[in-house]
């Protein structure tokens, strides 16, 4: 499978992209006995020609700098709205976290007519020269109420015109294995003709917040801090310097009794009663587990950029979920 990341960030899609494949790889193998595999497993691994990434899209040089040193073969096409479509290599799969606009055609008349000017145009002439097998957008929750739902409805129209069987979900990270409380919709499509397998819905997924909370709350940065019964964050949110920091807040209070909230943004959520309360910034590293990377996956950069792409990045484990039920 040949795929083209779009909006690509720091990587996210890639990463889940890649560890789907690796499971999918590791069922086959506890599926089948030796003797039927010999000669007939494919080989799913990211960077083989079954899943070759033949390029992706991305201006910031930041999270591209971070992006390129855990993928170095892959080619950046650059800024979307100058790609030609034709000099594109064919693939099956197009990915991408598109920016929401506004369509300003009266009337809204839905369809590919009314995204032109916007980025979600690029995506749709992109499909529309290439039609690929299989597509995987992202965006935020508010997509879906965005000028009273004309954005949304015209982006499903689109898709629907260019040929697309289609499905959407608001999908939760708290629900795929992170403690972060991250709303996101995705939309998923299969060239009409093609087949269609239910993608969604997904349910409540695996709620593996001690697992997260651990991750955390390692000795290196561990205090004694407090979570919330649920022991979910809130969502890690695009910083942008100053003092919008993520922050967590740490107990040093007797009366508190480990209640409470990870706090991640510009606004404290979380109050005692006691004065023993301080608060401090989450680490990159916490933000990165948060979000389904590596320890270190953004080194490289200040810690302001680390904070600002993992905000903009999508979370891992909920793209891995995804492709396993797409392809």
């Amino acid at each position: 499978m040949k795929y083209l990341s779009l909006f690509s960030g720091i990587g996210g899609f890639e990463l889940g992209i890649q560890q789907a494949h690796e499971s999918n790889h590791r069922r086959l193998l506890q599926s089948k006995t030796t003797e039927n595999l010999l000669g007939q497993l494919p080989d799913t691994s990211l960077g083989q020609d079954r899943t070759t990434c033949i390029g992706y899209s991305e201006i910031d040089k930041y999270a591209s700098q971070i992006y390129q040193s855990h993928f170095p073969n892959h080619k950046n096409y650059g800024d979307i709205t100058k790609i030609k479509a034709e000099d594109l290599p064919e693939f099956d799969l197009i990915v991408g976290g598109f920016p929401c606009q506004s369509f300003s055609i009266a009337g809204k008349r839905g369809g590919f007519a009314d995204t032109r000017g916007t980025l979600f145009f690029d995506i749709a002439r992109i499909i529309k020269a290439k039609q690929p097998r299989l597509l995987l957008l992202e965006n935020v929750k508010g997509l879906l109420s965005h000028d009273k739902g004309d954005t949304f409805r015209v982006i499903i129209a689109t898709l629907d015109e260019l040929g697309y069987d289609l499905q959407w979900q608001v999908l939760n990270s708290k629900n795929f294995g992170v403690p972060q409380n991250r709303e996101r919709v995705f939309i998923v499509g299969h060239l009409r003709g093609t087949g269609r397998p239910e993608v969604f819905p997904f349910g409540e997924g695996n709620k593996e917040y001690a697992r997260g909370l651990q991750q955390l709350n390692t000795p290196k940065f561990s205090s004694n801090r407090i979570y919330s019964k649920r022991g979910i964050s809130p969502n890690i949110r695009t910083m942008q310097g100053g003092n919008l920091q993520p922050k967590v807040m740490e107990n040093i209070c007797e009366n508190c009794e480990g209640r409470g909230d990870i706090n991640i943004g510009a606004n404290v959520c979380w109050k005692c009663d006691g004065t023993g309360v301080k608060i401090r910034r989450l680490t990159p590293t916490e933000c990165e587990r948060l979000q389904g990377f590596p320890n270190g996956w953004t080194e490289g950069v200040s810690d302001t950029q680390r904070y600002k792409t993992l905000g903009n990045a999508v979370t891992v484990n909920v793209i891995k979920n995804l492709i396993e039920k797409t392809i």
